[in-house]
């Protein structure tokens, strides 16, 4: 009995891991070095959710980890300095400051997918995005059959950091562990309390003036479910997937998630899961590009988690073998 009970005791960790785990990724040399943490989406397989916009939305099949918070502007200087990428960020001089810690904007999905390619070649990586040409706002060609998965020909198949797509941002900001849908990004059904910073649970930065800007990324509101911030507020957050949610076509105009902090207080919240827009971000162009209200966060892979729980069922195999 013992012995049973330490392999259920193993198994619930195992599980704990498998929604709990955060992880913490460097990027960048000596001056230029930069981290990124991010928190793992488990639950693959969920059902979709049916209440918001798109419908459905949130079904994802696979386990990944995603940003637990938007990238910074630090992130973006460093990276393009170490990989000469030639990234430009809106001057937020009259939206309160650009603190290196604030969230990056004037950032077009050019260049923050430029940004993730440099995330996967400096370790190595297959490169997301297919750019055949330099400039930081040069468009992107759509992968070749085989290079891809499904329906997504934005992303290469063996890319390890990415854009989220939809259903990725909308499960990590609306799901939960347990499969539950929440309205807001805040684990509750019930508009979270507006604020100009802090990370009390029940608040979002949103329904601020134009001179308050958004907050230092770590310091945006309260966390989701799984354990982001700032899905809700701060500032809007591009993904990878196309408003039609088609991805086949030149000038698709990518969907942007999340509200922002000069967003309404009102009814009807940007911040809901049916707060979706496009604002002009192309997937293909750069109409939106130096916008002081749009920033993204980045999705990747799981494989360090995986090293994780093949050690933790190691100790599972091994207790199984002494009940045994």
């Amino acid at each position: 009995m013992r012995k049973l009970l330490c392999l259920a005791i193993a198994l619930a960790s195992l599980s704990t891991i498998c929604s709990a785990q955060t992880i913490t990724e460097t990027f960048g040399i000596g001056a230029n070095a930069f981290t990124m943490e991010f928190v793992t989406i488990g639950n693959p397989g969920n059902a979709a959710d049916t209440t918001g916009s798109p419908n459905p939305a949130g079904s994802v099949a696979y386990t990944y980890n995603i940003g637990k918070y938007e990238v910074s502007r630090d992130m973006i200087l460093k990276a393009s300095t170490d990989g000469g990428l030639g990234l430009t960020l809106a001057d937020m001089t009259s939206y309160g400051g650009n603190g290196v810690n604030r969230p990056a904007t004037g950032i077009s999905w050019n260049e923050a997918a430029r940004f993730v390619n440099y995330l996967n070649t400096s370790k190595g990586y297959q490169a997301a995005y297919n750019f055949t040409t330099s400039g930081a706002n040069a468009n992107i060609t759509l992968w070749a059959a085989g290079q891809y998965s499904g329906s997504n020909q934005f992303r290469h198949k063996n890319a390890y950091y990415f854009l989220p797509s939809v259903d990725e941002w909308y499960k990590a900001a609306y799901g939960s562990p347990s499969g539950t849908w929440y309205n807001y990004t805040t684990v509750s059904d019930i508009a979270p309390t507006a604020v100009s910073g802090g990370t009390t649970q029940g608040t979002a930065v949103y329904g601020q003036s134009a001179n308050v800007g958004p907050a230092d990324i770590k310091n945006a509101g309260g966390l989701s479910a799984y354990g982001t911030m700032a899905q809700g507020g701060n500032v809007w957050e591009s993904t990878e997937t196309a408003y039609d949610g088609i991805n086949n076509a030149a000038g698709e105009t990518s969907e942007v998630r999340g509200g922002g902090w000069n967003s309404s207080t009102g009814a009807f919240s940007w911040l809901a899961l049916n707060g979706r827009d496009t604002n002009g971000v192309t997937t293909e162009g750069t109409s939106f590009g130096g916008s002081f209200s749009l920033g993204f966060r980045v999705a990747m892979i799981p494989e360090p988690s995986s090293l994780s729980l093949l050690a933790l069922g190691g100790v599972v195999v091994a207790l199984g073998r002494k009940i045994g």
